[in-house]
């Protein structure tokens, strides 16, 4: 019999696996799609970034909270320990930047499908817009990287003493 606490690990590394590829991933397809500078390429990917994002950003999303408490509970973890409070800190961090991502993500696809539609170079809009999705990406990416060495470290970190 498989324990619950292997399944509850497995699917909460599965998940950190898909959010940590998704947003590398996505980030890597966005950055060549406008590099490119060709409207239609550029709305192209990006829709398929935005439809990325929504199947399984969304869903990671979602269940690593879910995953990581019932993980907790299961180990005997107290989720006040500084390494937990810390990680679901960042977690909440690195949301905060991926919320205003996809609606940015929406605006640069409709922003190239119209210059792509009027046969015209991107707008200035689209390159501010890119630039601010390209900043929100680095702090949210170094975020999942700690996030990630808190899971695996789970070092002491006193936050209440």
């Amino acid at each position: 019999m498989i324990e619950p606490d292997l399944i509850l690990r497995w699917l909460h590394v599965i998940g950190t696996c898909v959010l940590l590829g998704t947003g590398a991933g996505i980030a890597f397809f966005m950055l060549m799609a406008v590099r490119s500078r060709i409207p239609t390429v550029i709305a192209q990917v990006a829709g398929w970034v935005v439809i990325a994002d929504l199947i399984f950003t969304t869903t990671a999303v979602i269940a690593q909270p879910v995953t990581g408490v019932l993980l907790a509970r299961q180990l005997g973890w107290d989720l006040t320990e500084g390494w937990l409070l810390l990680s679901i800190g960042l977690y909440v961090f690195t949301g905060a930047f991926w919320l205003p991502v996809v609606w940015i993500q929406l605006r640069l696809r409709d922003l190239a499908g119209a210059a792509a539609a009027q046969d015209a170079p991107l707008p200035t809009a689209f390159d501010r817009l890119y630039r601010i999705w390209f900043l929100c990406g680095v702090p949210a990416f170094l975020a999942v990287l700690a996030i990630i060495w808190l899971m695996l470290a789970r070092p002491d970190i006193p936050l209440w003493k």
